[in-house]
Parts: structure tokens; C-alpha cells; sequence
């Protein structure tokens, strides 16, 4: 993972590969710090648009030297426009004060550190695949695009693509598994 500074600054100058990096990392957090609003409002919609202002906003963004700023930065924006969607539906004065309490009891929304153990293990497990899955997972996961751009610049049909990143898929889960790497640990919130 690259640092925060680098990061922003790629994606300021509009490089959407570092975005769609950032947004990666940036969508669980971002998600559950809108489950307050769930029950009020699409979150999913509002996502999407905080999204879009954070790419919008990222040539004027200036870091505040405090970790995790465009995270926060995306945390306001989401929230902001969950607020907006909520003047719509008029939500009654409880709902409201519920909805406070519960951002209140979030705190501050931070992106969690890569854990290198877990990222050694990954590289071990990516170097053991075989030829084509390991092509069309390097594809899926370097490329930015739909399935079929990312399929012809590695070289494979759709189909073929799809299936080697599947066996991919299965092949690191099995593989993390016999490392004792516990994925349903590792991937819950």
C-alpha cells in the first residue's frame, strides 16, 4: 500500500487507478459509517454520490497532516448527503435523535493497517498459483475495467478469464487455509 501522501497525490492529478485503489480500501469503512442511516434513507445511493464528490473534490483536497484525511473527508461527505436524503423523508424527531447517538457512538471512521504477516502469507500463496490463474487474477486485480476489457489484455476469452479467476480464488483460499489464515476472521467488519 502506498503512503497516504502519494496516494492523494496521484489521485489528484485524476489518475482513476489510484482512486478506484483508495475506494477500495475506503468502501467498508465508508459503509459503516452510514448503518446509522440505513433504516432512513438508501445508503447505497448515498454512498455512490459521496463517492463522486470525493472525486470531484480531490484536485482542491488539502491533507490536514492527520492520518486517514480523505477517509474523513468521504466519512463528512457521505454523511452530509445521508442528512440531505433524510430532509426528504422527514424523519420524525426520535428517528433523529436515535440516528445521533449512534454517529456519536461510532467515533472517528479510520482505515485499519494492512497486516504483513497477512500480506506474506497472500504473496506466498499468489506465487504458488499456477500460470493462467495467476495471469488472470494479476489482471483483475491490476486492471481497472469490465471482465471482458481485463480478460483481452491478459489475453483469455471471457469465459476463460472468469473461470482462472475463480480457480484463483480457490486455490489462495485453500492455500491461506493449510497457512492457518482464518478468512472469515480476516474479512469480517
Amino acid at each position: 500500500m502506498q503512503p497516504e501522501h502519494e496516494q492523494l497525490a496521484r489521485i489528484s492529478a485524476g489518475d482513476a487507478a489510484a482512486f478506484a485503489a483508495w475506494a477500495s480500501s475506503a468502501e467498508a469503512p465508508l459503509r459503516r459509517s452510514l448503518r446509522p442511516f440505513a433504516a432512513l434513507c438508501d445508503t447505497e445511493a448515498v454512498l455512490q454520490e459521496a463517492l463522486l464528490r470525493v472525486w470531484q473534490v480531490a484536485p482542491r483536497f488539502v491533507h490536514d497532516g492527520r492520518p486517514n484525511a480523505l477517509l474523513r473527508f468521504a466519512v463528512t461527505a457521505a454523511r452530509n448527503v445521508a442528512f440531505s436524503e433524510l430532509r426528504k423523508v422527514t424523519p420524525t424527531a426520535t428517528e433523529v435523535e436515535a440516528l445521533h447517538r449512534a454517529l456519536d457512538a461510532q467515533g472517528e471512521v479510520t482505515l485499519s493497517a494492512p497486516d504483513p504477516l497477512l500480506r506474506a502469507a497472500i504473496a506466498r500463496c499468489r506465487d504458488k498459483l499456477p500460470a493462467q490463474p495467476a495471469r488472470a487474477l494479476a489482471g483483475r486485480l491490476e486492471g481497472v475495467g469490465e471482465d471482458r476489457a481485463l480478460a483481452s489484455s491478459v489475453g483469455m476469452s471471457l469465459n476463460t478469464f472468469l473461470q482462472n479467476v475463480t480457480r484463483a480464488r480457490r486455490f489462495l483460499a485453500d492455500c491461506l487455509a493449510r497457512a492457518g489464515v482464518d478468512l472469515d476472521l480476516e474479512l469480517s467488519p
